[in-house]
């Protein structure tokens, strides 16, 4: 056989092999000129290289693809909700007036913080003082008319040991005091009437807090009915936070606490977010949950007493808190990286099993936790998450493990 043909046959060879993936090898045709002759031993040299060449790349295999993993661990874990809010005074008080009269005087700077008692408006007085000298006066003459008609009786009493006077006088002189009596006690809360009604002509704070805008001044007329309130005193320190919660949010919440798998956090603390974004700096206590659930909201209320010396919280903010709501003592925590969503918008995860086959599973997860999902279903202790590498591991394929220790 000439040495074409051999080169022809190698090459055809060569072209009618496949790797085991079912690809042809890419091997190029051995062209011998009509004039080549080689002797046996450079024949069968060129052969060897042929089928050599060939044959590596039939037996080469692609080798599995290094992943990167995270060892999943149970863990305690505290879960906490963030839920809507606004602010509201810890205490408001309308400042009303209690008699009627004129503003003779108002006596406190708006917007200021002023004290329980401090007197804030002050209505013109002199009627009032009358009327209480008049009440004074009505008493000293009633008892001394009670202190005569008690001498009366005394002397009464003794003529009629003696059979002086007759009997009946005696029992009229006695009616007599006894109304006397009754009067000297009218008077007296008559003029305890006069006298509160003296000292209501100073307006006072009925609590200490922050001050709102007067909406009456010097010389207007008030009366004890009005409607209208002269101002209105908050107390801003602390201060309500009340945040709302959906009724099945609370619901499964207390499932989970009487089924056992969360335990009541040891911290009421809740930590608050403004609208701007910041953090206020100081935490505060969950005081009560409410009983009632709203028919339009299908919500109930949380309130929340915050510390807020400096003043920054204002009445009717809105902001966000973060809620403790108890602790998962066996959690299972997956890094994002390692969970995505199906077409169905499914959880879903790629694990690396203990003969080092890639499973793809089904997850449930909860709420985030910083930057890892907390994962009710789908995976359990010492399962090992694919975070790394995770586009060239297939499911049903092998591939190589490595840890991601920068994610634990």
């Amino acid at each position: 056989m000439g040495s074409r043909a051999v080169g022809w046959i190698v090459a055809e060879m060569c072209m009618g092999m496949r790797r085991l993936d079912g690809s042809r090898p890419r091997c190029g045709r051995l062209v011998l000129s009509g004039r080549d002759r080689l002797g046996r031993g450079a024949l069968a040299a060129t052969l060897a290289t042929a089928l050599a060449a060939c044959g590596g790349q039939r037996s080469g295999e692609r080798p599995p693809p290094t992943v990167g993993v995270v060892t999943i661990q149970p863990q305690a874990v505290t879960l906490t909700t963030e839920l809507p809010g606004r602010t509201s005074p810890y205490e408001i008080a309308d400042v009303r007036p209690q008699v009627g009269g004129i503003i003779q005087a108002r006596l406190f700077t708006e917007g200021s913080v002023v004290q329980a008692g401090q007197v804030l408006y002050q209505i013109e007085p002199a009627p009032f003082q009358a009327a209480y000298d008049q009440a004074k006066g009505q008493l000293a003459k009633d008892e001394a008319s009670l202190a005569g008609a008690k001498v009366d009786l005394d002397r009464y009493k003794t003529l009629v040991s003696q059979n002086s006077v007759a009997k009946q006088t005696y029992d009229d002189q006695v009616a007599t005091v006894r109304q006397a009596v009754g009067t000297v006690a009218a008077d007296n809360a008559a003029v305890e009437t006069a006298r509160i009604n003296l000292a209501w002509t100073k307006i006072t704070a009925p609590i200490t807090g922050k001050i709102g805008i007067s909406t009456v001044t010097k010389g207007a007329l008030v009366t004890a009915t009005q409607t209208t309130a002269l101002d209105t005193i908050q107390r801003l320190d602390p201060i309500y936070v009340d945040v709302t919660q959906s009724a099945a949010q609370v619901l499964a919440l207390r499932r989970q606490l009487a089924a056992g798998g969360l335990r009541p956090g040891a911290s009421a603390e809740v930590h608050l977010t403004l609208d701007d974004g910041s953090q206020y700096p100081v935490a505060g206590q969950l005081q009560f949950t409410d009983i009632t659930v709203d028919p339009t909201t299908d919500a109930v209320t949380l309130r929340t007493v915050v510390p807020n010396p400096s003043g920054l919280l204002l009445p009717g903010m809105f902001l966000r808190a973060t809620v403790i709501e108890g602790v998962n003592p066996a959690g299972l925590l997956a890094p994002q990286q390692g969970v995505t969503r199906d077409q169905k918008g499914d959880a879903t995860a790629l694990v690396l099993n203990r003969q080092g086959v890639v499973e793809l599973r089904r997850l449930t997860v909860g709420q985030t936790v910083g930057s890892k999902w907390l994962v009710t279903s789908g995976l359990a202790p010492g399962d090992r998450l694919i975070v790394e590498g995770a586009q060239s591991a297939q499911p049903g394929q092998k591939a190589r493990a490595m840890p991601a220790d920068n994610l634990q």
